[in-house]
């Protein structure tokens, strides 16, 4: 993608130009921390086993209340399937707890069986989808293992989600039948596995308020697992991942959040960062001359800038608060942020694919099953 000279220069002065995330050193940084990670040898990638499998047959017509726990969001539904495919009913949408200030865990966990509690009389079956880092076990529970997206949630050490949720839920009068923990990753790697259509393996990506990625393998490739065979789906919690090449607004950016130092590929890529970094940027090039007078104070006094209205900047189709030239500029330091991200991502999923081998046979390529606002509401294309 080309820029102007006035562009490029500012960008490349500060270390935010797309070019500098080298796809090929990106993706082979990628592929050694996962190989870390699944040895349990530390590094920046968790790859936690789920202890689920993308295979086996879907219940048909058999209702199960489900759970979302996102980084905007909190969803309760009940989804069934029958020969029509899926169905949704019953969804209810609220904040996600923690998103509009702090709450403690017995708040989350009372709103939490306060919400799905309803659905439990035409069901005991549940599956909770949760979408932060998780220890699960072989009992498909789990514990957090911390916050992301910038969301507050006290007091969630060493709890076990779904017995909690349980314990909550029979204070109630209410009971479910084997409640299965997900993260939301492995989840949407799952929806591409009841397509009819054989493909080459499945990788999941998350690109929303946060992004993460997931992959199937088999037991015998996480040498840190033992006791189990066949094949496992991995959440690699790739927002963690460190070893980017990071510029100027980056820091800037990080020293801002609660969490300094963590989440630092997230912080490049996902819906909850993106808006906040291209202002950092605007803000950069107004303190630099690139503006207007009248552009850089309106960028300088603004209090915030959406990822869809840096979205809208990228493509051409908005002006946000600036006009003509500034417009121009603006969109153009958008654009190359949106840029970066999408190379980002690639070498991810690029490194997925080297590591399982999904898509090497031309008449089976690898499904990407991918979801979330970034993905799903992008005007730049």
């Amino acid at each position: 993608m080309e820029y102007s000279d006035r562009s490029l220069v500012f960008l490349t002065r500060h270390g935010m130009e797309p070019e500098r995330i080298a796809l090929e050193d990106a993706t082979a940084g990628f592929l050694a921390e996962m190989e870390l990670g699944l040895a349990g040898k530390g590094g920046s990638l968790r790859m936690l086993p789920t202890y689920l499998q993308s295979g086996g047959p879907l219940p048909q017509g058999r209702p199960a209340a489900v759970i979302d726990a996102g980084g905007t969001n909190f969803r309760t539904a009940l989804v069934s399937f029958g020969p029509d495919g899926p169905s949704v009913d019953r969804l209810e949408v609220s904040p996600m707890p923690g998103t509009e200030g702090p709450v403690d865990w017995e708040e989350f966990i009372s709103f939490t069986a306060e919400r799905v509690a309803p659905l439990l009389s035409e069901t005991d079956c549940l599956g909770f989808c949760f979408s932060y880092p998780t220890e699960e076990t072989p009992e498909r529970d789990g514990r957090m293992l911390r916050l992301t997206k910038q969301v507050r949630i006290e007091g969630f050490q060493n709890r076990l989600i779904c017995a909690d949720l349980c314990a909550g839920l029979e204070r109630r009068g209410v009971s479910a039948k084997s409640p299965v923990l997900l993260n939301d990753t492995p989840a949407v790697l799952l929806s591409g596995a009841g397509l009819p259509e054989p493909c080459g393996g499945l990788v999941g990506l998350i690109c929303g308020t946060g992004t993460n990625t997931c992959c199937s393998l088999p037991v015998s490739a996480i040498p840190k697992l033992s006791g189990f065979e066949g094949d496992m789906l991995v959440n690699l919690e790739s927002g963690g991942y460190l070893g980017l090449p990071r510029g100027d607004y980056d820091l800037e950016l990080d020293e801002s959040t609660s969490d300094p130092g963590a989440y630092l590929h997230e912080k490049m890529c996902s819906g909850a960062y993106l808006g906040r970094l291209c202002l950092c940027v605007l803000r950069g090039a107004a303190g630099e001359g690139l503006l207007s007078a009248g552009g850089a104070e309106a960028v300088l006094a603004a209090e915030s800038l959406s990822a869809p209205e840096a979205d809208a900047l990228a493509s051409g189709k908005g002006t946000w608060m600036l006009e003509g030239a500034d417009a121009a500029l603006a969109g153009e330091l958008c654009r190359a942020m949106f840029e970066r991200a999408a190379r980002c991502i690639c070498a991810n999923l690029s490194a997925i694919l080297l590591l399982t081998g999904a898509g090497e046979d031309p008449g089976l390529p690898a499904r990407i099953c991918a979801a979330c606002s970034v993905i799903l509401r992008s005007a730049a294309g």
